[in-house]
């Protein structure tokens, strides 16, 4: 039989077996991970003062009891009643370690009048934070608090909690001077921030870096440069290069003839 328990890093975690008609058996727990007896009874084997067998006399319910929970306590515990066989009842025990973010960090860029919308996560909270506070640093300011009544205007926070709760900032048309470093601080959670860039009509700089490199294939002007430049494909100009040679051997030709046919006339008026 296995029984899930879920805990939180930081809180108290108490695991519960119960055992009808116990007589004069005992109640041993087992951590899973190492198979080490953490308690027998109500008597601890551990040196890990954090663990602390429980049982209230009269009752069927054992109990070991783990303070300030770890993520390394994450695991399998064992109830074992000593019977013969052995009798063993299982427990899962989950941590979740609460976690803050705010989408898009490190850096964020937005475009110069657009609207600006941070959004801030906090997961496996053991409940949900009471406030939830942004604020904004610049070199005009530090640590300045955001509200619905700031004399930027167009600013509106929205808070939607749960088992996951949810801040959002938004703030409209932004500005240039809305850059800066923007922290965002629940009530029972440590801070978290994040960058933001308002770009004026430039690029990021990751962008200007990629733009540095060489291009896989030529643009336009290239291609322009490598036309010939009559317009003409070279392939015309071979072909009348051709007919003219062919032009001049044959005029050539023609003047040989000629002449072999003058020599032969002078001759024969020589020998008459």
């Amino acid at each position: 039989m296995l029984t899930n328990h879920t805990a939180y890093v930081g809180r108290q975690a108490e695991l519960h077996c119960r055992v009808h008609s116990i007589g004069n058996r005992t109640v041993s727990w087992i951590r899973g991970r190492d198979l080490r007896i953490l308690a027998v009874g109500r008597y601890t084997y551990t040196t890990d003062l954090r663990y602390e067998a429980l049982h209230q006399a009269g009752t069927n319910q054992w109990t070991l009891r783990i303070k300030s929970v770890q993520p390394r306590d994450q695991g399998h515990y064992e109830c074992q009643i000593s019977t013969k066989p052995v009798k063993a009842f299982n427990t899962f025990l989950t941590v979740l370690e609460p976690r803050i973010e705010i989408l898009g960090s490190p850096d964020l860029y937005v475009h110069k009048a657009s609207m600006i919308n941070l959004t801030c996560i906090l997961h496996n909270l053991p409940e949900p934070p009471a406030y939830v506070l942004w604020y904004h640093s610049n070199t005009f300011h530090s640590n300045r608090n955001i509200s619905y009544s700031s004399t930027r205007g167009g600013v509106s926070l929205i808070v939607e909690k749960g088992p996951t709760t949810i801040s959002h900032l938004l703030i409209q048309s932004a500005r240039v001077e809305d850059a800066g470093v923007y922290t965002c601080v629940p009530s029972n959670h440590n801070a978290t921030s994040v960058t933001l860039h308002v770009l004026n009509g430039e690029e990021p700089a990751a962008m200007h870096k990629n733009s540095s490199l060489p291009h896989t294939r030529p643009d336009k002007d290239t291609k322009l440069h490598r036309q010939p430049p009559s317009g003409k494909p070279p392939t015309a100009v071979q072909t009348n290069s051709s007919v003219s040679a062919a032009s001049v051997k044959q005029e050539g030709a023609t003047l040989l003839v000629v002449g072999v046919v003058r020599l032969l006339w002078f001759s024969w008026l020589h020998v008459t």
